[in-house]
């Protein structure tokens, strides 16, 4: 079964009917090489820095907490993050890829989140009810699956994460984030239809920030 929400955001809100809450892991500690010498997420888009965005959809979707990490341009991130309640966790080996990143976020969450959305730090498009739609199919099918957005018959990005299946992050290495486990557990993906193509956007020249859409 598919749902599609609305591609606006809303109030803050807690997703409906949840025994144990999700988690929620910012990636922001790229080195954003292909921008160099800027970092694209302290570039503005629609009024704030586009880390800003996906850190402001985790909050508003009511995911709790929401863990941004950090690297490259930590002090940077961290002011453009600055009155957000959310927790900075510092990855120092950034510079080795992505999946240190994504290792270190599902780290330091706590014990009792029942999953967690995963949400790259460049993808401003993503908004607070494509990510209670993934809370909700997660909830929906008794808090086990992966849940993944599509949009045209494509999957996309955020992706949520059962606690089942934190361990296998350990497995990790190199510069990938988790797509070697979403190909090992392809079976366990429940899939959840959004009605924007900007779970397909991510931010890697200043081109591309002409092209996200809300």
């Amino acid at each position: 079964m598919q749902s599609t929400p609305s591609s606006s955001g809303g109030p803050p809100q807690r997703c409906r009917a949840r025994s144990a809450p999700l988690g929620a892991v910012i990636l922001a500690a790229g080195r954003s090489t292909r921008m160099a010498p800027n970092n694209k997420l302290l570039a503005p888009w629609h009024g704030a820095p586009v880390v800003r965005h996906a850190a402001r959809a985790a909050l508003t979707a009511g995911l709790d907490p929401v863990v941004a990490v950090t690297g490259h341009d930590a002090v940077a991130v961290a002011e453009a993050l600055a009155g957000l309640a959310l927790n900075l966790h510092h990855n120092p080996a950034y510079g080795d890829g992505l999946s240190t990143s994504v290792k270190a976020g599902i780290g330091v969450l706590p014990g009792h989140v029942a999953g967690a959305v995963i949400l790259l730090g460049d993808m401003p498009g993503i908004t607070a009810n494509m990510v209670r739609a993934l809370a909700d199919a997660f909830y929906a099918d008794g808090g086990a699956p992966i849940v993944q957005p599509r949009h045209d018959d494509r999957p996309g990005n955020p992706v949520l994460w059962p606690r089942r299946l934190f361990g296998a992050f350990a497995e990790l290495s190199g510069d990938r984030g988790a797509k070697p486990l979403l190909t090992r557990h392809a079976d366990q993906i429940r899939s959840v239809a959004v009605d924007s193509p900007a779970i397909h956007m991510d931010i890697d020249t200043p081109h591309d920030l002409d092209q996200v859409m809300i």
